[in-house]
């Protein structure tokens, strides 16, 4: 039987749609972009404009081949599967949690094809599912989820009533993962969580002495303490990076979204000396107002954001910040955005990824007074986009001249396309085919303000 993937959302659920497949292979289907006898459509839920999407390709996929069988999993499966069940044509409906079971559900499902819903709580999952080795690339990069679920509760978010509390991976499964991957020539590999930050503050004791003494940690444990969730304790993120940076052929780490809360002394001078790390982070800041900030619940104020941008741009050279903001939040002020705006144009990244607010029912902001007009939200949307056009144009213009190493991920309308470390998309013309490979470029010049070209030069 044939098998396809519809997946919207994040890195995580990108990952996970890979690690399926191979389950379906694995078990003798075929993955195909053509008509399939099986869709699956990985759903998300982190919008309301997420949502309808994903609403729709299940009704698409349908149209597609009238006879498939339609699986609906993922996090808008696992908090709304009440709405998906009134789409008459999805016949099973999965939670996050039965991932990894999805092949052995949908054969118990083709013995008596009655319409199925399969949704545990996953605020009751205590460990960290693992779908074993797999290999999920995006063009020529691998992502790796270390971690998943989430504790952090910001007032606008569905994530933790979808993903569950904070759930760590076993270093030894990740090491292993990143050197089958090392193996198959691929040189970058992306670490991503669902608040990737986290990782590790659910080992135990007993965990983390064992991780440290078979990883060559000496120096003295400090036990974790609650009051400082993301740097205390002894096997974390730091630790793991460290770890990962030790494997052959792997010439690149990247990172996925961090908390700014992370990003302290120790943390940035023991990054700062692994040389594989890629100088492009994205910090998550949604506002640059510290009244939001606090109706959000993001638990850290703009002064410590920029304290975290400081020692970042100190300890590399060259370095790309990235981040996510939300416009017209309930009670967002003109005075709160110009806050913001301001803040943004001190802090200068590189790019910023702008959503207007939409009430997520199930959050505490979608019952908040003061909703902001849909043509205020449009208004301060389009003066952040501009902003953010105006730095990436800049910051590209200040490349020009620069010698960049360049990984190669594929060839469009004969130019080579591929990122710098620092995560600027170069376009290069070569003879040769470059595809999968790191080269020396010299950024010559920039074009239509914000495509980046260059000349091979090794």
């Amino acid at each position: 039987m044939k098998v396809k993937f519809f997946t919207l959302g994040c890195k995580v659920n990108t990952y996970e749609t890979g690690a399926m497949e191979e389950q379906f292979l694995k078990h003798g289907y075929e993955i195909t972009d053509d008509i399939a006898d099986i869709y699956i459509i990985n759903t998300c839920s982190v919008t309301n404009i997420a949502e309808r999407k994903s609403r729709q390709m299940l009704r698409r996929a349908k149209d597609l081949n009238p006879k498939a069988i339609i699986v609906a999993c993922g996090c808008y499966a696992q908090v709304a599967s009440d709405e998906i069940s009134n789409i008459p044509e999805v016949d099973i409906i999965i939670g996050n949690n039965e991932k990894t079971n999805i092949v052995n559900i949908i054969e118990e499902y083709q013995k008596d094809k009655e319409k199925e819903s399969i949704i545990s709580d996953v605020m009751h999952q205590n460990n960290f599912l693992d779908f074993g080795v797999t290999t999920y690339t995006e063009l020529n990069r691998a992502v790796i989820k270390v971690q998943d679920g989430c504790d952090r509760f910001c007032s606008y978010c569905i994530i933790p009533y979808s993903r569950g509390k904070v759930r760590s991976r076993n270093p030894k499964n990740i090491l292993k993962e990143i050197e089958e991957i090392a193996k198959k020539g691929i040189k970058e590999v992306v670490v991503t969580g669902i608040h990737l930050a986290s990782y590790g503050k659910d080992f135990n004791e007993e965990m983390v002495k064992k991780y440290r003494e078979e990883y060559g940690y000496t120096d003295k444990y400090v036990p974790f303490n609650p009051k400082d969730d993301l740097h205390s304790g002894g096997f974390r993120l730091i630790e793991l990076l460290e770890q990962i940076n030790k494997i052959k052929n792997i010439e690149r780490i990247r990172l996925g979204s961090l908390e700014p809360k992370l990003i302290d002394e120790e943390f940035i001078l023991r990054l700062s000396k692994i040389e594989k790390i890629c100088n492009h982070f994205h910090l998550s800041l949604q506002s640059g107002c510290n009244n939001t900030l606090k109706a959000m619940n993001r638990r850290y104020t703009v002064e410590e954001f920029r304290n975290s941008a400081q020692l970042i741009r100190k300890n590399f050279k060259d370095v790309a910040l990235t981040t996510d903001i939300i416009v017209g939040f309930p009670g967002e002020t003109d005075d709160d955005f110009e806050k913001t705006y301001k803040f943004l144009e001190e802090i200068k990244f590189y790019k910023m990824h702008i959503f207007k607010f939409s009430p997520k029912k199930g959050t505490v902001a979608a019952k908040m007074q003061n909703q902001v007009d849909g043509n205020i939200k449009e208004e301060r949307s389009k003066r952040l986009i501009e902003l953010s056009n105006k730095n990436e144009e800049e910051y590209n213009k200040k490349s020009i001249g620069k010698i960049e190493e360049v990984l190669f991920e594929e060839k469009v309308d004969n130019l080579y396309k591929g990122h710098t470390k620092n995560y600027i998309t170069i376009n290069v013309k070569s003879e040769d085919n470059v595809i999968d490979k790191i080269k020396k470029v010299k950024i010559e010049k920039t074009y239509n303000k914000l495509e980046v070209f260059g000349k091979i030069i090794n």
